[in-house]
């Protein structure tokens, strides 16, 4: 159902004359008011564009690809592949091609929901939401909602590295997800083969799906090991940056001196672990291994080149990018989950401490 001016000034209690005038801004309005107009427009995700507002079914040339951090190699590759996959999408000057603006969150899901607004209101043809999700059930509530919004409007909604928004049903065009819970499953399985067992985990946010699903993969092969009982202690919690790895690293070994090996929440993280461990004057496998996870272009160039789990990030972004806009059709059921490969390399080795 269209939103108009009337209903606006309904919610804000004055005018239509006034709603115009604010959202114009060619007339004075006292401060108050503005205010009351312009949270009633929030309120109601009424699309400010006067045409845009007219034709109501229509979209426009726009697709919003949302980051959490665009300096991140994981969300950069993911969004650099969507954005040359949609240019390419329908090439030509013929009216159809596609604007694709890519939208840095920094993390907040208050900025989530402020750029899915901003995008409805300017009709954006597509939505591509990158990266894990924050797991909070009003943040979540919210986004449901605000995504049937924009599928009512005729934006096409695609999930890239997430999983589906539970209660969005068919807002979501298609969701590619990767299989973080095996990939770390394999991870950890890998270092326990090896001999390890005393493993500390610097894991992300954990507000995150990706955090929750790569731990629960860890925590799997841990119990198929018989290490069930594997403390908690040996998990420490941070941010997905280089900071995190060091500061949690040095915590992990202070908790538990005589650790043989650490995975890592990704590989930004492992290198932080790695710096730790030569500052403590351990080398890396011989005393302390190190996994990280996603294979970003810097991990092989590590020393010791970084044992990860390799995500299909730049073909996993030009896919979604191809699902925005309509240039490839959705997988069965509208979700397709995507694994990822062990790539074991010189950071990992069997463990030689006592």
């Amino acid at each position: 159902m269209t939103v108009t001016l009337a209903d606006v000034a309904a919610r804000a209690r004055v005018s239509p004359a006034t709603v115009s005038r604010v959202l114009n801004g060619n007339y004075p309005v006292a401060a108050s008011t503005r205010e009351r107009v312009l949270r009633a427009v929030d309120e109601l995700d009424y699309v400010l564009n006067g045409p845009a507002s007219a034709l109501a079914a229509a979209t426009s040339d726009l697709v919003g690809i949302l980051v959490n951090d665009i300096a991140d190699p994981f969300f950069g590759i993911m969004a650099g592949a969507a954005q040359t996959a949609i240019g390419e999408g329908a090439p030509g000057r013929a009216g159809g091609e596609k604007l694709a603006v890519v939208c840095n969150t920094g993390g907040s899901p208050e900025r989530e929901l402020t750029y899915l607004t901003l995008l409805q209101r300017q009709r954006a043809a597509a939505v591509v939401l990158t990266g894990g999700a924050v797991e909070d059930p009003g943040h979540l509530a919210a986004m449901a909602a605000k995504l049937a919004r924009l599928a009512d409007a005729g934006t096409r909604v695609v999930l890239c590295g997430r999983p589906p928004v539970p209660s969005a049903g068919d807002a979501i065009a298609a969701a590619l997800a990767f299989d973080n819970r095996g990939g770390a499953r394999r991870l950890t399985e890998h270092l326990l083969e090896l001999g390890h067992r005393r493993i500390g985990y610097v894991a992300g946010p954990v507000e995150r799906t990706t955090t929750r699903h790569r731990l629960e993969g860890h925590r799997a092969a841990l119990e198929a090991a018989g290490l069930a009982g594997a403390p908690d202690r040996l998990i420490v919690h941070g941010p997905y940056d280089r900071r995190s790895g060091y500061d949690a690293t040095l915590e992990l070994l202070r908790r538990e001196p005589g650790l043989t090996a650490i995975v890592a929440a990704n590989d930004t993280v492992a290198l932080g672990a790695c710096a730790a461990l030569r500052e403590q004057g351990l080398r890396i496998p011989d005393d302390v291994s190190v996994a990280g996870f996603d294979d970003l272009p810097f991990s092989v160039d590590a020393v010791p080149a970084l044992t990860t789990v390799r995500l299909p990030l730049h073909e996993a972004g030009a896919r979604a990018g191809r699902l925005a806009t309509g240039t490839e059709a959705p997988p069965p059921g509208g979700i397709a989950t995507i694994g990822g490969e062990l790539m074991v390399r010189a950071s990992t080795g069997r463990p030689r401490r006592s």
